[in-house]
């Protein structure tokens, strides 16, 4: 009884350091258009991905001024962040979806994603019913690129892994795909 008491004890004691999670405050900005689908898809994605860490989602537009976090991601999503009729003209594919800044070899919490190339190496991607779902799926999308660039912020490295959705670079089908990187 006495060994069930004090594995008890112990396993109270050591219960909030098991249960804690590092809390992130992200400060979202959109440089354009964005589908509140495609904002809801991603953050859902990302939670799945980072299980570990509690995310204070913030717009900022809707900051106050005087507002102070202790662990605090800026990222800034450029062009249009939702499924839209592709332009007619060609977008890039080639380079990154999205980097996060650095200075003096230090990795920075400023990150920024290229929506209008995620779009478009996913819409290459896509097939059948998919389209029915096109803003969900883009927002599965940045779900995975913006947990890519957290995985350097959160880590302070550059290097990128083997495997998973921290590796150099994803298809625009393991972007959608139902399974995960």
């Amino acid at each position: 009884m006495r060994h069930v008491i004090c594995a008890l004890s112990l396993l109270l004691c050591l219960a909030p350091a098991i249960q804690a999670k590092t809390s992130l405050t992200l400060i979202i900005q959109f440089e354009n258009r964005h589908s509140q689908e495609s904002f809801d898809a991603m953050k859902s994605e990302l939670q799945v991905l980072m299980k570990d860490v509690a995310i204070d989602w913030r717009l900022l537009e809707e900051m106050q001024a005087g507002e102070s976090f202790p662990d605090l991601v800026v990222v800034k999503f450029k062009g249009a962040c939702l499924m839209e009729r592709l332009p007619s003209y060609l977008i890039d594919e080639r380079g990154p979806l999205a980097f996060t800044h650095t200075a003096e070899g230090q990795v920075l919490p400023f990150s920024e994603v290229e929506c209008d190339k995620v779009r478009q190496a996913i819409h290459s991607a896509m097939w059948g019913d998919e389209y029915k779902h096109a803003d969900a799926l883009l927002g599965r999308a940045l779900g995975r690129v913006l947990a890519h660039e957290l995985y350097h912020v959160l880590e302070h490295t550059k290097k990128h892994e083997k495997e998973g959705v921290n590796r150099s670079g994803l298809t625009g089908r393991q972007l959608i795909s139902d399974r995960r990187p």
